[in-house]
């Protein structure tokens, strides 16, 4: 079994949103192998909560206004430290940088095939790994709240 054309399209326009709102190293999986309740994850990240819930609200506005969807299921607003979009066919994954490391979510979907994302989206590629780098550089905090 393979993702959806609805899943892909989906997950492209989440993909796209995401980017829009500079999230960090955008990663799509093709999970229908493995899993019943859904065909895709995406996974994003943003190094601090208010760009967690930016990129979340920009997800959700153009998934309904380009698509008509509305997620059935919506955990984690209060912290914005790792938000989940359940849209039946694809979960969204939002998480704030410190999150997705110590999760490391990709490492159990690592077996499964990576969906082709728009090219912003794989631009994002690396850009915690970058984002971490100039703070320590600067002396600032890594992770956290921008000072």
């Amino acid at each position: 079994m393979t993702a959806t054309d609805r899943s892909i399209e989906l997950i492209n326009a989440a993909a796209q949103a995401a980017a829009d709102k500079l999230a960090h190293d955008i990663i799509a999986y093709d999970v229908s192998d493995v899993l019943s309740i859904t065909d895709a994850f995406l996974l994003a990240s943003a190094p601090n909560d208010r760009q967690v819930k930016s990129i979340v609200d920009e997800i959700e506005e153009r998934l309904n206004k380009e698509l008509g969807a509305k997620p059935v299921r919506r955990e984690g607003d209060r912290e914005a430290r790792w938000v989940l979009l359940d849209y039946v066919d694809v979960v969204v994954h939002v998480q704030h940088s410190e999150e997705r490391v110590f999760y490391a979510l990709e490492r159990l979907w690592k077996d499964c095939p990576q969906l082709e994302l728009p090219a912003d989206a794989v631009a994002t590629r690396g850009k915690a790994e970058e984002y971490a780098q100039a703070r320590a550089a600067d002396g600032g905090p890594v992770g956290g709240e921008l000072s």
